[in-house]
C-alpha cells in the first residue's frame, strides 16, 4: 500500500483566472515571496528617502551663504535633490499598480495608465541624472586634493577620472534608453541584461578608482604630516578622510550586489555617495572656520598680554600656553612660534578649497 504523503499547508496554491477566464495558479510561497521583495526594497527606498532629506536640510542649515554659490555646494544639494526624487519615484512603482497581486501574476497590464508609465521612465531618467551629479562632484574634489601634485600628474589624474565617469556615465544613459523601451512595451529586459550588468560595472570602476585616488592621497598626507609632527587634521586631509568614507562604503554596496540577494543592493551606491559628499565639504568649512577663530583669538591674546610675546621674562616665557607649539591655535604663523614663512602651496591649497568648498 502506497504511503500517503502528509498535507503540507505552506505549499497551497489557489487559482485566479484572466479577464478572459483562462485559469492559473498561484502558489502561497511565490505570494510570499513576492510580499516580502515588495515590502524590503519599499523599505530601502524609503530610508534612502530619509537619509537623503535629513543631509539636505543639514546642508542647507550649515551652509554659509557666501559659499552657497559655490560648484560643490550647487552639485551635491542638486543630487540630494534629485535621489529624492528618484527613490520617490521607484517607492511609487512598488506601490502603485504594476505591482498588484494580479496584474503581476496574470500579466495582465490592461489597467495601467499613462502617469503610472511616466513614473517609470522617469524614474531611469533620474537615476543618471543622480549619477551625473556624483561623477562631476567626485571630479571636483579630485582636483582639489591632487592640488599640491606636479602638474603632469594632475593633468593625468584628473584626465583619467573624467574618462572613467563618462564611461559610467554613457552606459548608464545607454541602459535608461533601453529600459524606457522595454517598460513602455511591457517587454522582458533578459535581452538587455548584458548592458544591465555592464553599467553597474563601469559604475563599480568608476567608484573604486575614485577610491583609489582618495586613499592614496590620504597615505602621502598622513606620511607628510607624521614627518612634520602635526597632530590636527586641516581641510585638505578632511576632504582626503571623507573621500575615503565616501568611496569605501560604496564600493562595498556596489560589489555586494554581486553576491547578496539583498533588493535594490546597487541603488544604495547612488544614494551613500550622494549622502557623504556633502559631508566631506562641511567639515572641512567647519575647520577652516574654527581656525580663523582660533587666529582671532591668538591676535586678541597678543594685544592684551604684550609681554608674553615678546619675548621678554614672565611666566609664559617658553610660549607653550599663548600661541606656543602644544596650542591648539597654533595655526598662525608668527615671529616666534615658527621660524619659516608660510608655504605659497598653503596659500594655493586654501584658495582652491575656499572656491569649491560647500
Amino acid at each position: 500500500m502506497a504511503a500517503i504523503t502528509p498535507f503540507d499547508p505552506y505549499n497551497q496554491s489557489f487559482t485566479l483566472q484572466t479577464s478572459d477566464g483562462t485559469p492559473f495558479n498561484v502558489s502561497i510561497s511565490d505570494l510570499d515571496s513576492f510580499i516580502l521583495y515588495k515590502t524590503q526594497i519599499s523599505i530601502n527606498y524609503g530610508a534612502q528617502i530619509g537619509a537623503s532629506i535629513v543631509l539636505l536640510i543639514v546642508l542647507l542649515l550649515l551652509t554659509k551663504p557666501d559659499k552657497r554659490g559655490s560648484p560643490l555646494f550647487v552639485i551635491n544639494t542638486l543630487s540630494l535633490a534629485l535621489n529624492i526624487i528618484r527613490n520617490v519615484l521607484l517607492c511609487l512603482y512598488f506601490t502603485g499598480p504594476f505591482t498588484e497581486v494580479y496584474t503581476y501574476f496574470g500579466q495582465d497590464y490592461s489597467r495601467i495608465n499613462l502617469g503610472d508609465y511616466a513614473n517609470s521612465v522617469t524614474a531611469t531618467v533620474f537615476t543618471v541624472l543622480v549619477l551625473l551629479c556624483v561623477e562631476i562632484s567626485l571630479c571636483l574634489q579630485t582636483r582639489v586634493v591632487c592640488v599640491t601634485l606636479w602638474k603632469f600628474y594632475q593633468q593625468v589624474i584628473f584626465a583619467v577620472s573624467v574618462l572613467v565617469a563618462t564611461v559610467a556615465i554613457g552606459f548608464r544613459l545607454a541602459f535608461c534608453v533601453e529600459n524606457s523601451k522595454f517598460i513602455v512595451n511591457l517587454e522582458e529586459l533578459s535581452p538587455i541584461q548584458w548592458l544591465a550588468s555592464a553599467t553597474n560595472i563601469t559604475t563599480t570602476i568608476s567608484i573604486c578608482w575614485f577610491c583609489a585616488v582618495f586613499v592614496t592621497k590620504l597615505g602621502f598626507a598622513l606620511n607628510q604630516r607624521r614627518k612634520l609632527g602635526l597632530g590636527q587634521f586641516g581641510p585638505m586631509q578632511i576632504l582626503f578622510i571623507m573621500g575615503c568614507q565616501t568611496l569605501v562604503i560604496p564600493a562595498i554596496f556596489s560589489i555586494l550586489q554581486y553576491f547578496v540577494s539583498n533588493p535594490a543592493m546597487g541603488s544604495n551606491v547612488l544614494t551613500s555617495v550622494a549622502v557623504f559628499l556633502p559631508l566631506s565639504s562641511l567639515w572641512a568649512s567647519a575647520s577652516i572656520d574654527s581656525r580663523t577663530q582660533a587666529s582671532k583669538e591668538q591676535n586678541y591674546s597678543r594685544a592684551m598680554l604684550p609681554s608674553y610675546t615678546t619675548g621678554s621674562p614672565g611666566p609664559f616665557k617658553d610660549h607653550k600656553t599663548i600661541g606656543g607649539s602644544l596650542s591648539p591655535s597654533n595655526t598662525t604663523s608668527t615671529r616666534i612660534t615658527s621660524p619659516n614663512p608660510p608655504s605659497p602651496h598653503d596659500a594655493r591649497h586654501d584658495k582652491v578649497l575656499q572656491d569649491l568648498e560647500a
